[in-house]
């Protein structure tokens, strides 16, 4: 009877845990845009400025084709793809002037992490930005939840 018992809590255990896993994966919620018919994730994993310019462009252009109502955008920045969010970014104006019309910018918080070890300080980042833990896990959160992935 106690094996019986042992055995139950330990089979317990591992269907809360199993419950809780992938409520522990996911970064932030959802946008709330109950109107939105599509669903964007602009990747960002790449410090070219090119590359930014890009998806910043993407993200604008998006807007300006679909309703902003009607469109949920996230960039989703992580590995070198964060200097686009730094404090000192030369595209600031940029990306906090996407964040009012309703475009979610996230950073990845490994990658803020591993450079405060490599350097001994930690990058400041704006604050409009989403700290999210894992930016490739948001990136499959947002996929597994209707998303287009996009990397320009």
């Amino acid at each position: 009877m106690r094996r019986a018992r042992i055995s139950f809590a330990l089979m317990l255990a591992l269907l809360v845990g199993a419950a809780i896993a992938p409520a522990s994966a996911q970064q932030v919620p959802l946008q709330d845009k109950p109107f939105a018919e599509h669903k964007i994730v602009l990747q960002l994993s790449d410090g070219d400025t090119k590359k930014q310019a890009l998806v910043l462009s993407v993200a604008n252009n998006l807007l300006k084709a679909y309703d902003p109502d009607k469109i949920a955008i996230e960039v989703v920045t992580f590995g070198p793809g964060i200097d686009l969010l730094l404090s000192g970014s030369e595209r600031r104006k940029q990306v906090e002037s996407l964040i009012a019309q309703g475009v979610r910018f996230d950073i990845c918080l490994n990658t803020v992490d591993t450079i405060e070890r490599e350097t001994g300080k930690r990058p400041e980042f704006i604050p409009a930005a989403t700290p999210v833990q894992v930016g490739v896990g948001q990136i499959l959160f947002l996929a597994e939840n209707g998303y287009t992935v996009v990397r320009p």
